[in-house]
């Protein structure tokens, strides 16, 4: 795998993490909310996907050989998205805080 897949794998792996490491919109945008509700979470992580699927589309077709996904592409990728997000929803969720 080329610089650039291994790129897009950790990208996409702070991505998933991101909506469940901080109270902030995309970590930036301060919220008026104390906590930040589950459905900002799914949104932010749907939004996140498409900026790396993006972004990887992006990195493959300047390497010269871009190839037509079908859904089973994205359902993969999706998929592999949200487990990726898993360590993050385990901190924000499952750990105890006292």
């Amino acid at each position: 795998m080329s610089a650039a897949g291994w790129f897009v794998v950790l990208l996409a792996l702070a991505g998933a993490n991101v909506p469940f490491l901080n109270q902030r919109l995309f970590a930036v945008v301060p919220l008026a909310a104390a906590k930040k509700s589950v459905w900002i979470r799914i949104g932010e992580l749907i939004v996140l996907y498409f900026l790396v699927g993006a972004l990887g589309f992006i990195l493959e077709a300047r390497a010269g050989n871009r190839f037509e996904q079908g859904w089973q592409f994205y359902a993969i990728t999706f998929s592999l998205f949200i487990v990726f997000a898993f360590p993050g929803f385990t901190f924000q969720y499952l750990v105890k805080r006292r």
